[in-house]
C-alpha cells in the first residue's frame, strides 16, 4: 500500500503535469486551436487529481494490526457510534480480546464524533451457531467500548463474555 510519503511524490509529478496542461491551454486560446476547449476540461481534471493525491498525502492509510487478532468482517455499522463486526465460530477468548482492539482501532474515524450524540464508540463481535439444522443463531461473544474523541484510547474497555463461549460448537478431531 503506498505510504503517505509516496502520494506526495505523486502529488508532485501530478502538479508539473497540471502547470503543463495550464500552459498549453494558454496557448491553445492564444493560438485560438480547435482542440482549446478539450483543454479546460483535462486541466481541471488535473487539478482535481492533483488536489485528491494532495489530500492522500496528509491522512496515513494505514491499518493497525494487534499480534493474536484474527480476521474479521463489518456487518453493521450506523456511521456514528456502533458496529457489529462477525467472527468465526473457533475464535477463542484472547483471539477476540485482539480482534476487538483491532476492529476499534480500524473503525475509528474523526468523522464519527459529529454524527450521533455520543462520544464513546461500540464494536461488538458476533458469530453465528447452529443449534440445530435449518436453525441460525447470532451470539455476541464480546465488545469494546472506546472513545471518539482521540485516536489513541488507553482506556478501552474490553468486555469478553466467557459464558458466551460455552454455547460454541467444539472443534472435532478428524
Amino acid at each position: 500500500m503506498p505510504s503517505t510519503a509516496n502520494f506526495l511524490q505523486y502529488t508532485q509529478w501530478s502538479g508539473i503535469a497540471t502547470i503543463v496542461f495550464a500552459v498549453l491551454t494558454i496557448l491553445a486560446f492564444i493560438l485560438k486551436w480547435g482542440f482549446r476547449f478539450r483543454l479546460v476540461g483535462a486541466t481541471g481534471f488535473m487539478l482535481v487529481l492533483t488536489g485528491g493525491l494532495f489530500s492522500l498525502s496528509l491522512v496515513p492509510l494505514s491499518r493497525t494490526i494487534i499480534p493474536g487478532a484474527v480476521k474479521y468482517s463489518l456487518v453493521y455499522d450506523n456511521g456514528s457510534n456502533q458496529t457489529v463486526i462477525a467472527v468465526a465460530p473457533e475464535i477463542t477468548p484472547t483471539e477476540l480480546e485482539a480482534t476487538l482492539r483491532q476492529a476499534a482501532s480500524n473503525l475509528y474515524s474523526y468523522g464519527r464524533l459529529g454524527t450521533g450524540g455520543s462520544k464513546e464508540m461500540i464494536v461488538r463481535a458476533r458469530t453465528i451457531i447452529h443449534p440445530e439444522i435449518g436453525l441460525s443463531v447470532p451470539l455476541y461473544l464480546g465488545q469494546i467500548n472506546r472513545t471518539l474523541v482521540s485516536r489513541e484510547d488507553p482506556e478501552m474497555v474490553v468486555e469478553v463474555y466467557l459464558d458466551k463461549f460455552a454455547s460454541l460448537p467444539k472443534p472435532t478431531a478428524s
